[in-house]
């Protein structure tokens, strides 16, 4: 194939190198840690971010052609990263392209798939990056996990035609497993990294996550993998943790013995958000810098609330547990990055991110700054791509949200979403309300050198409501994906 035959239509590519476009007049949260600051100009040039710098330095040294994007008044955070997403469990094309439309609309710009079906969620990954359809970047993991897993019914909807724990994306793991063949094996999907999951014990996700980290691969594991306790998972060098509430199996009283035996938690035990045996995993996790990818808004969503007293019971004490374990590790300086591990009804105009956003603000002891820093910088740092994303700086990808209000006096205000510039290409949140019923087509997308409509507060209106496949059914406590 030559480099002039055609292609799928790529109407949200990148925007291509030597386009150089000037956003100024914001006030810039970057993401760095540095404080917000006005009357700043972000310099993009096609898919990149050249320069962020005070106005009128800036204005002194721009090309001619360059294009002028004035947002005075407005406010600029780096792209968000929904460090716990599933786009494939079961596989839903249509699905997963309405829930990618919307992330992207919404400020997301990229996201961690956390072990799906993999011939699916690859396509999907290369679609949004070629910009055949809308949505964030997607990096995302290949599972292993002990052959007592692979009965899971999710394990069959994401290997259909197949045998699960008998896929490069999906495998069972044994003492006879050779691991150099299995990491190449899952590093053959494009994966980013290797989710560890269930029924392996500490020698043997050491092991994985050694040879892993030899073949160049990170490793999300989640919190307690069972037999392996939390914190041998972290001693195992786990460059993240999944789930907040796995992390009071830390130190349990009774044995770990496999995913399907869980101990019962004792909530009391953590209610005060001082216990020491979590208080010792936090300072690992601080000393080793293992991510957390707490998912701890998750318990409070209406996907998990069930439908009798004994659920909404459940779901009650597995949100206040994830607030308190969460607002520890805080406090403890453990790096905590907003994953969600569901997604709001598809009606709902905005995705669950925000929901865990306000969770970690209102529940876990953290200011709004805090919290856009978990969801950019550390969302970035717990996908494997700092050095890209994750702030607003020279260099990185150019990926960040226009909003009306400042979301550093409430985090409520990233409602206030005008416009996601995502690898450079502009996606106005306008057009997603004009067309939340059906997909947006070519003719929609902004072009790169179009005005920036006055600021306004959008008005949704949704439409029927998209369809998004069945929900996951109610899970048993603590059990997560």
């Amino acid at each position: 194939m030559t480099d002039e035959t055609p292609g799928a239509p790529a109407p949200y590519a990148p925007a291509a190198a030597g386009a150089v476009a000037v956003y100024r007049g914001a006030t810039l949260f970057d993401g760095t840690g540095a404080p917000a600051r006005g009357s700043t100009s972000i310099v993009v040039d096609g898919p990149v971010i050249r320069a962020v710098g005070d106005d009128a330095e800036i204005a002194a040294d721009l090309p001619a052609d360059a294009q002028v994007f004035d947002l005075e008044g407005r406010f600029v955070v780096p792209g968000l990263i929904d460090s716990h997403q599933h786009i494939a469990t079961p596989p839903d094309r249509p699905a997963a392209e309405a829930v990618l439309r919307r992330l992207v609309h919404s400020g997301v710009t990229a996201i961690r798939d956390m072990a799906d079906d993999l011939r699916q969620v690859g396509d999907l990954a290369r679609a949004t990056l070629v910009g055949e359809i809308p949505g964030p970047d997607i990096r995302y993991a290949a599972l292993m996990a002990g052959p007592g897993f692979f009965d899971d019914p999710r394990t069959h909807q994401v290997s259909q035609g197949e045998t699960p724990g008998a896929v490069p994306w999906m495998q069972a793991v044994t003492k006879d497993t050779d691991l150099r063949i299995a990491v190449a094996l899952a590093r053959g999907t494009h994966a980013c990294a290797i989710k560890v999951y269930a029924d392996l014990d500490h020698g043997t996700v050491a092991a994985i996550t050694e040879e892993a980290h030899r073949q160049g691969v990170p490793v999300w594991a989640h919190a307690t993998v069972f037999p392996a306790s939390p914190g041998q998972v972290v001693a195992a060098g786990a460059d993240s943790v999944s789930h907040v509430t796995l992390l009071a199996f830390e130190g349990a009283d009774e044995p770990l013995t496999s995913y399907k035996t869980k101990p019962k938690v004792d909530h009391e035990r953590f209610a005060a958000g001082d216990d020491p045996r979590i208080e010792e995993l936090f300072a690992l996790m601080r000393q080793r810098g293992t991510v957390l990818d707490a998912t701890a808004g998750m318990w409070a969503s209406e996907a998990l609330a069930g439908e009798g007293p004994e659920d909404a019971a459940r779901a009650a004490a597995n949100t206040g547990l994830a607030a308190v374990l969460t607002a520890q590790a805080h406090r403890a300086g453990v790096e905590i990055a907003t994953g969600t591990d569901y997604e709001t009804d598809a009606g709902d105009p905005f995705p669950a991110l925000y929901d865990e956003l306000a969770f970690l603000v209102e529940r876990c002891g953290m200011s709004p700054a805090q919290a856009l820093r978990s969801a950019t910088l550390i969302g970035a740092r717990s996908a494997g791509a700092e050095d890209v994303m994750g702030s607003v700086e020279a260099g990185k990808l150019a990926n960040f949200v226009v909003l009306e209000d400042d979301p550093l006096r409430d985090i409520a205000n990233l409602r206030s979403v005008t416009l996601t510039v995502k690898r450079g290409r502009r996606f106005e949140r306008r057009d997603f309300e004009r067309t939340a019923s059906g997909a947006v087509g070519p003719e929609d997308v902004q072009d790169p050198g179009a005005e920036v409509p006055a600021p306004a507060r959008p008005v949704v209106e949704t439409g029927p409501a998209e369809e998004t496949g069945p929900a996951e059914e109610a899970r048993p406590a603590e059990e997560t994906r």
